[in-house]
């Protein structure tokens, strides 16, 4: 999963009319709850977390975070970004787009990235249209797939939709079955909107290959991956696959860009070709592989890479 920042929002949101579960809908029975700290082992998909409150979580296994931002002493210009939708509708980001992924720290609005991708909770809408005036687009980073208690909305997540606890990190699974969660991801993306966020970057959209609790398959994580993409583009928001690479292959129409976290050291980065063979853009980062390891491959098939801090502050290495 992946990822963190201490949360203070603003009032919960409406929820909108969200998409028709189907019969097989079902509610899980209560899972007890516990509590990102300790170091998980690294696996296929992994995420970077803040303190003192996470924000975001790991894919599988993951590692712990040590914030400490390093912001970039003066403001750039940026190079032109993207192409808007000529239908006046929603963003719709292309392959190839320089970006910066800031979860924890004070906010640097100068790194010279064509898009951000920031905290939904943690960044105001004022720092969005300050993007914007520089010339950026903004994806808010929310977790979609795991129950955080330090978020303004925690209490709205009834005791039955939490299920076990994720390794190193004190969150726990959704049962993505129930359409209460789904009711609380759409309010999120209603403030995304709200705000003026271009798109979203739900996290943990693979509790079905995780011990969750809740005995989830791949057609229910499917289901509600779906779900998801026609709750943001109801609200002309752009929407990013979050690691989950078994489902590439049937997601990638559904979703607009991916965003990956060490495909290279997992050897796994060519089943996001799907992506950029649409036009569609990767946004991938590594965390252990140094640029002039990964960039050369990474670049080669069309990816949007930079090295990152697990803690995910300002700090960046782009590939040239």
């Amino acid at each position: 999963m992946l990822s963190l920042g201490a949360c203070s929002g603003p009032d919960p949101q409406p929820s909108p009319t969200l998409p028709q579960p189907d019969a097989s809908t079902t509610t899980a029975p209560p899972t007890p709850a516990g509590g990102t700290t300790a170091t998980p082992t690294p696996s296929t998909t992994t995420s970077a977390q803040q303190s003192p409150i996470p924000t975001a979580s790991p894919t599988k296994d993951s590692k712990p975070t040590k914030p400490t931002p390093k912001p970039t002493k003066k403001p750039s210009k940026p190079n032109k970004t993207t192409e808007p939708n000529a239908s006046g509708g929603r963003w719709k980001p292309k392959a190839g787009l320089t970006w910066q992924w800031q979860l924890s720290g004070k906010l640097d609005t100068s790194v010279n990235a064509q898009v951000y991708d920031v905290d939904l909770f943690d960044t105001s809408a004022s720092q969005v249209k300050q993007l914007h005036d520089k010339g950026r687009k903004v994806i808010c980073y929310f977790s979609a797939g795991s129950y955080e208690s330090g978020r303004p909305d925690s209490g709205d997540f009834p005791a039955a939709v939490k299920g076990e606890k994720m390794d190193g990190w004190p969150e726990y699974w959704l049962d993505i079955r129930d359409p209460r969660v789904l009711e609380i991801m759409a309010a999120r993306m209603d403030l995304c909107a709200k705000k003026g966020f271009d798109g979203v970057e739900p996290d943990n959209v693979d509790a079905y290959d995780n011990d969750s609790g809740f005995g989830l398959t791949a057609a229910d994580q499917m289901k509600y991956n779906k779900a998801l993409a026609k709750l943001a583009h109801a609200r002309g928001l752009a929407i990013g696959l979050k690691n989950d690479l078994e489902q590439v292959s049937t997601l990638q129409a559904s979703f607009d860009f991916a965003v990956n976290e060490e495909c290279y050291e997992y050897d796994e980065c060519s089943v996001l070709k799907a992506f950029i063979n649409a036009g569609k853009p990767v946004f991938h980062v590594e965390y252990e592989v140094s640029t002039s390891t990964f960039c050369p491959t990474t670049t080669a098939l069309g990816f949007s890479s930079m090295r990152k801090t697990l803690d995910l502050d300002a700090s960046r290495s782009p590939c040239p």
